[in-house]
């Protein structure tokens, strides 16, 4: 018996390791950087089944206020500017805004509230995308993604940005895993 209890022993081990890696989250990062090229603290993105795209935001040296915070079609973040980011990312073709009928785009998040230290910490739940590189929605497509952080805050409603003016943050976002 104790030969057999063995072999199924490591089997089972075997087996229960290779469920647990095959249920392993996707994961992502970006490196945000401001418009002088320094880094100024990272995001963490986790695929969360059947729900979306979960994003942890950790940054300083903002300036205090209201902040728009968005998803951008293009993986690329040139200083000063950032435009290389291309606009908000919107596979599906939707509007722009949370309060518009035909919206939001797939990469509408909500805005960032920076107290007077300049550093803030947001988790946000992006619904609308995957880290799945062959579904809908992916922010894996040929030319990648980016997240920006704006200089003023999305209204939520105005087309195509939410009037939320020039762009103040930038991280390119990447792969964390196979």
């Amino acid at each position: 018996m104790h030969r057999t209890t063995v072999p199924l022993a490591m089997t089972l081990a075997l087996a229960t390791a290779s469920a647990l890696s095959a249920q392993a989250p996707l994961t992502a990062r970006a490196e945000m950087i401001n418009a002088q090229g320094q880094s100024i603290g990272q995001a963490r993105l986790v695929e969360i089944a059947n729900s979306g795209v979960w994003i942890e935001l950790d940054v300083s040296g903002l300036p205090p206020g209201v902040h728009a915070f968005h998803i951008h079609q293009t993986g690329s973040c040139e200083p000063p500017t950032f435009e290389s980011a291309g606009g908000h990312y919107a596979p599906e073709g939707r509007a722009h805004g949370i309060y518009v009928a035909e919206g939001p785009h797939a990469g509408d998040l909500l805005n960032l509230h920076v107290p007077q230290s300049g550093a803030v910490h947001v988790e946000q739940l992006a619904t609308r995308v995957t880290l799945r590189a062959d579904r809908p929605g992916t922010l894996f497509d040929d030319d990648g993604s980016a997240l920006v952080i704006h200089e003023g805050a999305d209204d939520y409603r105005s087309q195509p940005t939410g009037d939320a003016g020039g762009r103040l943050a930038c991280g390119v976002v990447t792969r964390q895993d196979g």
